[in-house]
């Protein structure tokens, strides 16, 4: 896995990995808002975002995925169709 490219002077940048049957990892420097615009502090530099709706801490992943079975559809490997 490659790391996202930087330019000098700037923050890293951003990545977004979906992990399967389980949360978006999002990676670098990022804001998370409300709806309302708010900023939701984010504590670390990676987070997980749910995925499947059930979490009780969302936007952020707290593993509920695993109870109930969350899953994602598998990605068709390039040249395939979908």
């Amino acid at each position: 896995m490659t790391e996202p490219a930087t330019q000098p002077g700037r923050d890293a940048a951003v990545s977004i990995t979906a992990c399967p049957n389980g949360p978006l990892l999002v990676r670098g420097t990022f804001e998370i808002l409300t709806p309302a615009g708010e900023v939701i502090p984010a504590r670390r530099k990676t987070v997980a975002l749910c995925r499947c709706g059930v979490s009780t801490l969302k936007p952020f992943c707290d593993g509920s995925h695993k109870a109930v079975g969350f899953t994602t559809e598998p990605e068709a490997p390039a040249g395939e169709p979908a």
